[in-house]
């Protein structure tokens, strides 16, 4: 038996290349908390839990989740078998209740660990990859058309991206689509365009502006209004022809499978860390599979690791019909991973090597650990 030795938590505090602009916040700065595990035969797991915006996104901060994992998940894990997974699952549902963000950090470093152990990839303990990479689509979050449009262009130049997201819900609702109406002009055919609304319109805003959206050629409307509303989704739903997509509404299986009874959403953005790990994540692909319901790699704007373990069980699945948004270390400043994750004509690419496949450079991880020396935290601006 492999016991888990010690788990250990810190957060890395990453600026970004540019402000990131959300419904309810601007980011200029990414935290993420880094999970390492320690097992008893010298071998070690990482993993990462990584919000969005603070609390002004959802009920997990980086200091939330770090205190969960030091607190609560840590004490529960000590001296467990560190090769049964489904165990350490179990061990941490008890002990903690939500904190699905803290809960994915963990048991990704469970996972990780495993398949270093063992020698094969994370991707190989669920079954195997069927492909080396995902369409990766890039979100056009500065607020300002032209800027946005500059920027689009660089990348479909480089063959970087050729699917943009956009992120709505700030303004008035005609000033919105103005700003996506130009964009789509300006981008024609030679781009897929879909919007990320995160909640901000009311059931009444979101009829019309979906109609709005339709006009211009968007493909899709990402979370148009409050997750809770799930009858108000599906009504959106079976009333546009543009496609809707659940994410914030999704936080695991049991979500997943009351949103696809009811048909309330057309497409779902798969995230690890909103799901609870990698094997609910798995369950949340089977389930909208089960249902024809398109998938879609969403992101919580992780760095490479984090980003690098979603790789590893999305890989295992043959067709996204969205692409994913694993777009997280390329928004940062700077990397920290000794090997980037790569990306070439329009897709970001699996990672090869044992666990998630990738290594952390730890003297960037130390420069820009929260309390050493290095650039300050601040860079959330609540709207």
């Amino acid at each position: 038996m492999t016991r888990i030795d010690r788990i250990t938590t810190e957060i890395i505090d990453l600026p970004t290349i540019r402000g990131h602009v959300l419904s309810m916040a601007t980011m200029t700065v990414q935290s993420i908390v880094l999970v390492r595990i320690r097992f008893s035969d010298g071998s070690e797991g990482l993993g990462e839990g990584t919000s969005i915006g603070g609390l002004s996104y959802g009920t997990e901060s980086p200091e939330s989740i770090k205190a969960a994992i030091d607190s609560y998940i840590a004490p529960a894990l000590q001296g467990s078998d560190g090769d049964n997974i489904s165990a350490a699952r179990r061990l941490i549902e008890k002990s903690v209740r939500g904190n699905p963000i803290a809960r994915a950090a963990v048991e990704m470093a469970l996972w990780d660990g495993l398949g270093r152990r063992l020698g094969v990839s994370v991707a190989q303990l669920f079954g195997g990859a069927v492909t080396d990479g995902i369409e990766l689509a890039w979100t056009l979050a500065s607020g300002n058309s032209e800027r946005d449009i500059e920027e689009a262009e660089e990348m479909l130049a480089a063959r970087r991206h050729r699917q943009f997201k956009l992120k709505i819900g700030k303004r008035a609702l005609k000033d919105d689509l103005a700003h996506v109406g130009r964009i789509a002009a300006a981008l024609g055919d030679r781009a897929r365009l879909t919007v990320d609304v995160n909640q901000a319109w009311d059931l009444q805003t979101a009829r019309i502006g979906l109609r709005g959206l339709e006009e211009i050629g968007v493909a899709m409307a990402e979370q148009p209004i409050d997750g809770r509303f799930r009858d108000q989704l599906k009504s959106l739903t079976d009333g546009s022809s543009i496609a809707v997509m659940a994410d914030e509404a999704l936080n695991g299986p049991v979500d997943a499978l009351r949103h696809a009874a009811d048909r309330a959403a057309d497409a779902f953005a798969v995230k690890v860390a909103q799901s609870g790990g990698l094997a609910p994540a798995a369950e949340v692909i089977a389930i909208a599979q089960a249902a024809g319901i398109g998938l879609y790699g969403g992101t919580m704007l992780e760095s490479g690791v984090a980003t690098a373990a979603a790789l590893q069980l999305f890989c295992t699945v043959e067709r996204w019909d969205w692409g994913c948004e694993l777009f997280g270390p390329l928004l940062f400043t700077d990397e920290i991973l000794v090997k980037p994750l790569e990306v070439r004509d329009f897709r970001i690419l699996l990672p090869e090597g044992p666990g998630i496949g990738v290594t952390l450079d730890e003297e960037k991880a130390a420069y820009y650990r929260r309390g050493r020396p290095g650039p300050a935290a601040a860079g959330i601006v609540a709207e």
